[in-house]
């Protein structure tokens, strides 16, 4: 005989920790040996090897492609850039102050309109609306930023890869093979990091066999918060707070006596440094390679250092949070885009996570634990 289901209030995880909710071969974590891979290749390996277009199509198709395949998915990229004319009145309508994470769920939402999908078993319609999305997510950040700073936008330029034309339609001019590299680093190490809230409000949204542009809609405002993608603004915030090297320590104390966060500081999974933090950290070391250092990354050197001293022992090391924005704005580029970019190189893995939860769907539904009374009156409004 099998053993009786366990009492609801014995199997309740707050947040739902640790508790197997799909089954899933497209990305792996062991968070105690601080390993990382997409469809079982560590995310060293692609940040070294791979670029942007590439990843995304091992991540879609479960594959590494050959040379054909490769060639015929960043070409359906290129030319799926563009943006319709009324989309960006749209944009051109947001409020300039608003923040970019909002205009990208905006914009997306609104892509549904002008391609309406009729249902999401159709593969070749599928196909499509992944290179839209993939291909115009950086189109649609670099629009809205152009248009809140009142310059025009610009149109995608097909000769460029993936990265460098954003970082092209975003300032205008061409990047240096350099910069667009350290952008497709970056790209590659946001493309995909299993069930966290964003992925998991993906699927949830997409077992309803809702379509792919509200599925990432949903992504997206998942995304947006401080303790999800947003940290990694809060961390450029922190180190302009903290403001020097020698501030590091006082600073630290003072946040772990009062229990306060650190931000870039511990991970929901990992329990060592977060791979992707060791090759950015590495990444924006060599950003300044014959030039003067940012005195930002300075300051987080001496914050991991100190944290390391003051909280290993609980298994809290830096996260991707925590150096990616250091690049970023060496790149030039404003710190309230910096969640719009993780999104942008989160979308291939959202919608791998799309395309599995359609193979073997079945609509999200958990319980709860009610803890409210029961069969209450109804009171008049006169006798309130």
């Amino acid at each position: 005989m099998p053993d009786p289901p366990k009492p609801i209030e014995q199997s309740y995880k707050p947040g739902l920790e640790n508790v197997p909710v799909c089954r899933s071969s497209v990305g792996f974590i062991d968070g105690l040996k601080g390993i990382l891979e997409y469809r079982s290749i560590r995310v060293e390996e692609l940040a070294k090897y791979s670029n942007f277009e590439e990843t995304a199509y091992l991540l879609l198709q479960g594959k590494l492609p050959n040379p054909g395949e490769l060639s015929t998915f960043d070409w359906g990229l290129r030319h799926h850039r563009r943006l319709k004319f009324k989309l960006i009145d749209l944009i051109r309508c947001l409020p300039e102050d608003g923040h970019p994470m909002l205009s990208m769920q905006t914009a997306v939402a609104a892509l549904g309109m002008f391609y309406p999908m009729k249902n999401v078993s159709d593969p070749e319609e599928n196909h499509h609306a992944i290179l839209r999305l993939i291909a115009k997510m950086p189109t649609i950040i670099a629009t809205f930023h152009r248009i809140r700073t009142n310059q025009e936008p610009i149109l995608p330029d097909d000769e460029l890869s993936h990265a460098a034309n954003f970082l092209y339609m975003f300032k205008g001019t061409k990047p240096t093979e350099r910069e667009a590299k350290m952008l497709d680093v970056c790209l590659v190490l946001h493309a995909e990091h299993t069930l966290n809230a964003s992925t998991f409000s993906a699927r949830v949204t997409a077992s309803t066999l809702a379509d792919p542009y509200a599925v990432l809609s949903s992504a997206i405002g998942t995304l947006r918060g401080p303790l999800h993608g947003g940290a990694n603004e809060e961390v450029i915030e922190m180190l302009h707070q903290i403001g020097s090297v020698d501030r590091v320590r006082s600073f630290m104390e003072e946040r772990i006596a009062k229990k306060q966060r650190i931000m870039g500081l511990g991970h929901r999974v990992y329990k060592t440094k977060d791979p992707r933090a060791v090759i950015l950290q590495k990444l924006a070391r060599e950003l300044f390679q014959g030039k003067q250092a940012d005195p930002l990354l300075a300051i987080a050197e001496e914050v991991e250092k100190v944290g390391l001293e003051l909280l290993s022992a609980k298994g809290i090391y830096p996260n991707v949070d925590f150096y990616s924005g250091i690049v970023y704005k060496d790149l030039g580029i404003p710190e309230d885009l910096y969640t719009c970019l993780f999104a942008a190189a989160r979308t291939a893995g959202w919608l791998a996570h799309w395309l599995e939860q359609l193979k073997d769907n079945r609509l999200y539904r958990p319980e709860q634990i009610y803890e409210g009374k029961h069969d209450e009156p109804y009171v008049p409004m006169e006798k309130r």
